[in-house]
Order: C-alpha cells, then structure tokens, then sequence
C-alpha cells in the first residue's frame, strides 16, 4: 500500500466514523475506529518492511560492486614483510611507552572510526535520514478553548443582551410616589466575519514512504485558524466583520474608567488587579488572569528582603496559577514589563472568561485541490470559518495597561 492509496482510504474511514458518531451507532462506532487502527498498524508496518528491504538491497550492491583486486607471488611476500615490519615496530612503541620514553606515530596509523564509501570522485559520507518530524513548539494560546462558545450555525450576526446595573431601593412616606428602581440594560453586537488560511506542497510529499509531511501542513491550517481566533479574543480591532477584542474600545461594555494602569510590576501590582475587579459586594473567584509569558516572569523574579520569592508560581504549559489565582499566557498581550513598552499599551485583562463570546458561525472547512496548479504539480489547501466575538458582559474585565 502507497502512501497516497493510505491517507485516502483512511480519510474516507473518517468520514464513515463520523457520520456513525452523528447518527448515535456508538458500537458501529467503536468498531469503525478499530478498523482505522488497524489499518494504520498495516499501514506503519508495510512502511518499515519496504525501509528494511531496501537498505538491505543497499547493502547488497554495495557488496557486489566492491573490487576484487589479484595478487601474485612476489606481491603477497611484500605484503607479508609490511606486516612483520607494522608488527615489529607496534611492538618496539609498547616498549618505549612502558619505559615512559617519547612515541611518534604515523598519521597513516590513526584510522578513522567513520565508515565511508569509496568511489572514483572522492569520499562520500552516508546521510541517515529520521522517520518521524519533529513537533515545534505549541502556537495556540488556550485562551480560545475557554471563553464562552455561542452556536450560531448559518447565522449573520447575534446579539447578546446584558445587565447594566441594578436600582437601590429607599424611603417613601405614606401616599407618596415609590422609589424608582429601574435595572438598565446593554447589549453586545457580534457579526460574523470570516478567518482564512492557505498553503501549497509539492505533490512529491504525497509520495515520500515514511515521513507524513501531507498531514503536518493540513494540520498546520486548523493551527493557523485557532492561532488568529485567540489573538483577536484580545486585539480584535471591531471593524466590520472583525472581532471587538477584550482591548479594543468597540468593546463597549468594558467602561474605560475601571482600567488600571502600571509602570512596572511590583509586589502590589497582583493584589491591585484582583481587588479591582468586579462589584463593591464581592471579590471575585472565578476569574482568570491573561498575560504575557514576559510579565508572567517579571511576576516570577519578585523578591522579599530575604531573597525569597514573593508569589507561588505553578506552571502546567500554557496556563498556570499566582498565589491560586488562575493564569493564561497569550502573546497578543504588549509586555508591560518589557524594555521599550509604551504608554497606553495594554497588558493583561483579568476577568470571568465567560464574560466573553464567541460566536461559531460555521464549521471549519478546511478542502484540498490537485487542480489549481496541475501544470507545476502543486497541491492546494485552504481552510476557513465563519466567526466573531466580543465581551458580552458588563465591566466582564479588568484591563491593566502601561502608564
């Protein structure tokens, strides 16, 4: 089995296991999904029986081709006394060595321990080549797995009303008029705007025996998908069919008057940021700190007089608490604590990351076409969705900027 005849056969067993998740055939389910990995096991195994075969054929013309050179007579005797000679001097150096005298060797003695091959233009050294690709580092923040996910399949746009704030009650004499106490209201507009990504390959990837370079580069575009929704969570500039992002003034249920702001990170700047945030009867216990992996280390190098650490800082990846308060690192967030910051840049949003939506306005469609550039033999992917977000809740964070 080729690799081409594999990734389709497999890709088409997907799609049968989805369609039986969809109908609810939880055991033709399961049964389908031993049959993939069966065929991914025949598929691994064929992989390592063609390698071995053909390093053995390697191995082979190697032997066949080695020269056969004749030697007469007169040619062996010399050879002979080169060797009684090679022998009698080794012989003469472990003396010398033992009585701690001087030893000279020829640098055609020291043999190189490399195996090489010989051949008419030179030496050519054998290149070894792995089976598997290396993963890099992780590209998404998780920040996109956490806030509120609305489905709004086939939708335009959606609006999600909030509460402003509350009346307070108070004194009223007999007969007289009551207090008013209307609550007031917001609402949060999300419009769907459309995220993209392409990428080509050339159709000899398809084709290599062990390395699944196909299935990196179509990962590689939900990646790059998932990578910008998480940023523009934060950054989103609120134009039309753009994200309104936690930082962006469209995002107007945040009211500018509750961002706090800081020239440097110091041992009072976590405490400020907590006990800032939501209303005057609560402190706050759900709510997440979103930062920098920049300023998570200036958190980090903080020191009492003693030289201790002021926070307990536990790291698990992405995310990770300070003092139990639960953090997530998203590079979209300016370092505050970075050298050349600016004034107004902001830094990190602390909140219930519920408060933000994020609307799911079509599924990731992600296709591949052997068609576009057929004359070069390149291969097309391109992958796309459908959706937007905003804060959906009043003051839903608190947003730390540089002074």
């Amino acid at each position: 089995m080729n690799k081409k005849d594999y990734l389709a056969k497999r890709q088409a067993m997907l799609n049968e296991a989805e369609a039986l998740i969809n109908a609810g055939k939880y055991e033709e389910y399961e049964a389908k999904e031993k049959e993939i990995t069966s065929l991914d096991n025949e598929f691994e195994e064929s992989s390592k029986n063609q390698a071995n075969a053909n390093a053995l054929k390697d191995r082979f013309n190697n032997l066949a081709g080695a020269p056969v050179a004749a030697i007469d007579g007169g040619e062996l005797e010399k050879m002979n006394n080169a060797t009684n000679e090679a022998i009698k001097a080794a012989e003469e150096r472990a003396v010398a060595l033992k009585n701690n005298r001087e030893v000279k060797y020829s640098a055609n003695i020291i043999v190189p321990r490399n195996a090489v091959t010989l051949t008419s233009t030179g030496i050519i050294a054998p290149r070894i080549d792995s089976d598997t690709i290396e993963p890099t580092f992780n590209k998404v923040s998780s920040l996109i797995d956490r806030v509120r996910v609305i489905n709004r399949m086939g939708g335009e746009s959606f609006r999600q009303p909030y509460v402003a704030g509350y009346g307070l009650g108070g004194y009223s004499a007999d007969n007289a008029d009551y207090n008013t106490t209307d609550p007031t209201f917001g609402s949060a507009m999300i419009n769907k705007s459309k995220i993209t990504a392409y990428t080509e390959e050339d159709e000899g990837v398809l084709k290599l025996p062990s390395l699944d370079y196909d299935a990196e580069i179509q990962k590689n575009i939900r990646i790059a998908l998932r990578s910008k929704m998480s940023r523009e969570i934060l950054i989103g500039g609120g134009e039309t069919e753009q994200f309104v992002g936690i930082f962006d003034e469209a995002a107007t249920a945040i009211d500018p008057a509750t961002d706090k702001s800081f020239a440097a990170i110091t041992a009072d700047t976590l405490d400020e940021i907590v006990f800032s945030y939501g209303g005057a009867e609560d402190v706050e216990d759900e709510a997440v700190l979103i930062l920098n992996k920049i300023d998570l280390m200036a958190f980090v190098k903080l020191r009492d007089g003693n030289g201790n650490r002021i926070h307990k800082i536990v790291t698990s990846g992405n995310t990770g608490t300070i003092d139990g308060i639960p953090f997530i690192i998203n590079s979209a967030c300016k370092p505050l604590s970075a050298a050349g910051s600016a004034a107004g840049d902001y830094s990190m949003a602390y909140g219930n990351l519920s408060g933000y939506g994020l609307a799911i306005f079509s599924d990731i469609d992600t296709r591949r076409s052997e068609d576009f550039k057929f004359k070069s033999g390149q291969i097309a992917y391109r992958g796309s969705v459908y959706a937007g977000g905003n804060v959906i809740r009043k003051n839903g964070f608190l947003r730390v900027k540089k002074s």
